[in-house]
């Protein structure tokens, strides 16, 4: 189990529902090893500031994660945790191993740029 204060998927097939019934997903799959724990702690910060994303997290060792472990985008990734962006249910971005609060934020923005109605 992961003691993070971000919303845990716990099946593949739950992983798959989230993907796609939300436009801007993010799913953190990692232990709680020094590489994730910053991972974790930016999300949770980061959750309120962008509130049109939805923010997840997986354990890695869960053999339900496989959903995640077998994706194209991380199959050359040897660092957790596995960080990945879904627009529309589709991976837009992946990232691997410990990223900064500064890293994660250019991504976001890059990609759920919010739109501003006037």
């Amino acid at each position: 189990m992961l003691y993070t204060n971000l919303k845990h998927i716990e099946s593949a097939a739950e992983y798959e529902k989230i993907i796609s019934e939300n436009e801007n997903v993010v799913v953190i799959c990692g232990r709680m090893g020094p590489m994730c724990v910053p991972v974790y702690r930016i999300a949770e910060e980061l959750e309120s500031e962008y509130s049109h994303v939805k923010f997840f997290d997986m354990e890695f060792d869960n053999p339900e994660s496989q959903v995640i472990r077998t994706l194209p985008e991380v199959s050359g990734f040897t660092g957790i945790p596995f960080t990945i962006y879904y627009k529309n249910g589709e991976v837009v971005k992946a990232t691997a191993s410990i990223q900064s609060k500064s890293q994660i934020t250019s991504i976001l923005d890059q990609e759920f740029a919010a739109t501003v109605n006037a």
